[in-house]
C-alpha cells in the first residue's frame, strides 16, 4: 500500500465531509469543494478521520490511493485554512492594483494587463509590487498564479519580471569583449 495513503486525514472541527458513490464533498468556513470518487480507492470515515484503501492489489490502485488521500487532504486544509501564493513584480515601473475581483498590472508593455479572478479566489495587493492570491482550491490558486507569472516571467540577465515571492532567479553573466 502507498505510504502516503497509510496516514489518515484528520477532519478539524467545523469541517463536514460527505462521502457517497459518485463524489467526496468537503464543506467548511472557507467554502465547499467536491471531487469525483475514484473506483480504485475505498474511502471510509470513522472517529473524525478519513482512511484510504486500494480496492485491489494492483499498482494503479496503490498509486491512486495515495493520490486521492492527498487531494482530499488539500480540500480539507483548503476549506479550513485556505491556500495563498505571493508574487513579486521586479522592474522599473512595474506595479499592480486589485479592485474587487480584478487585477490590473503594468509590467512594461504598451498596455495594462487585466485579470478577472474566478469565483472563490481573491486577490490583494499589499504594496504596488506584490500580489497575493488566496483561495480554498489549491490547484486553482496555483494555476492562476502560474498564469499571472507567465505574462512576464523573470528574464535571466537582469531578473526583471513577475516571480513567486520565494523564487530565486539565477542571473547570467553578460558577454564580455
Amino acid at each position: 500500500m502507498s505510504r502516503v495513503a497509510k496516514m489518515p486525514v484528520q477532519i478539524p472541527a467545523g469541517v463536514d465531509v460527505a462521502i457517497d458513490a459518485q463524489q467526496i464533498s468537503v464543506k467548511g468556513a472557507g467554502g465547499s469543494l467536491a471531487m469525483a470518487q475514484n473506483t480504485l480507492v475505498k474511502v471510509t470515515s470513522n472517529d473524525g478521520k478519513l482512511s484510504f484503501e486500494p480496492v485491489d492489489a494492483s499498482r494503479e490502485a496503490n498509486a491512486m490511493s495515495g493520490t486521492v488521500r492527498q487531494l482530499v487532504n488539500n480540500m480539507v486544509v483548503g476549506v479550513s485554512k485556505g491556500f495563498e501564493k505571493k508574487l513579486s513584480l521586479i522592474g522599473v515601473g512595474f506595479k499592480a492594483s486589485a479592485s474587487g475581483s480584478k487585477l490590473n498590472m503594468n509590467v512594461g508593455f504598451s498596455h495594462p494587463v487585466d485579470f478577472e479572478m474566478p469565483a472563490g479566489i481573491t486577490v490583494a495587493c499589499p504594496t504596488p509590487t506584490e500580489v497575493v492570491i488566496k483561495g480554498a482550491d489549491r490547484q486553482r490558486v496555483g494555476q492562476l498564479a502560474a498564469e499571472i507569472r507567465a505574462v512576464r516571467p523573470p528574464e535571466p540577465y537582469k531578473g526583471k519580471g513577475i516571480r513567486y515571492a520565494d523564487e530565486r532567479v539565477v542571473i547570467k553573466e553578460t558577454k564580455k569583449k
